[in-house]
């Protein structure tokens, strides 16, 4: 294996756990401490990783997205109170959208008094928790993304000229005034457009650790957003400047 791909292998594991051992990587691709080292080094100067007594983890700011095992375990009581708030705005007979995502999960919590729901998602762990449920579930079709237990669609496998959607709840890796909706990859970032376009008003569920920043792929801007749904860490200076926009800001409290 050539170190270049050897690194990239370095990365998704780490991308999979908070810190990696030095003997963990040697280990696991069967090299030396020395190799292990050496791989090590040149990550981070390449401001990917932060090395750590004993092992490595990713650096805070890499472009790399958190898996989404990690994400459904932080921030839980900021994820849940937003989920709660959302499913609050959702009607009996709707079709909605529920985006994959670790916030956009806490909405299927609240949605037992709700009738006559057609619910579309590209999220598996959302269809298996409404799967006892009455609710109509159309799971878009396309490749499964293992690490964030989502589906990739494709136009030739599903017909999105053919929804109708009355509210869509859509998840973002970052949020500014001035960039939008950004998020880390880009066949995601091409669903969430295109149920953009099909939907009638657009909801962002995220929480406060969002804001501020910018990741790889352009979703939408601010003013193609009804409606953002996040907690009362916010930060002030950043709700005041999405009070200036056409969005309507609802924080909800934990």
């Amino acid at each position: 294996m050539l170190p270049i791909e050897r690194q990239k292998k370095f990365l998704d594991l780490l991308s999979k756990k908070d810190m990696i051992t030095i003997p963990t990587f040697a280990e696991k691709f069967n090299i030396s401490i020395e190799t292990v080292r050496r791989d090590l080094s040149i990550l981070e100067k390449q401001n990917k990783i932060e090395k750590v007594y004993g092992g490595a983890k990713l650096k805070k700011n890499s472009f790399n997205e958190p898996a989404m095992k990690n994400r459904m375990n932080s921030n839980i009581e900021q994820k849940n109170a937003i989920g709660k708030t959302c499913s609050e705005f959702i009607k009996n007979g709707e079709c909605i959208f529920i985006d994959s995502g670790s916030t956009t999960y806490h909405i299927a919590s609240y949605l037992s008094d709700k009738k006559n729901l057609t619910i579309i998602t590209n999220s598996i762990p959302i269809a298996t928790k409404l799967l006892n449920s009455d609710f109509e579930i159309i799971l878009i079709g396309g490749r499964v993304r293992h690490s964030e237990h989502s589906i990739v669609s494709y136009d030739y496998l599903f017909n999105f000229s053919q929804l109708n959607i009355s509210k869509s709840f859509i998840c973002a890796g970052g949020i500014t005034c001035k960039n939008g909706v950004t998020d880390f990859n880009m066949q995601e970032a091409v669903t969430r457009k295109t149920i953009i376009e099909r939907s009638k008003e657009i909801f962002v569920a995220a929480d406060s650790s969002k804001f501020g920043k910018d990741v790889m792929v352009n979703i939408t801007p601010i003013n193609k957003i009804d409606y953002i749904v996040t907690d009362s860490l916010l930060n002030k200076k950043i709700a005041s400047e999405l009070k200036k926009t056409n969005t309507n800001l609802i924080i909800t409290k934990i």
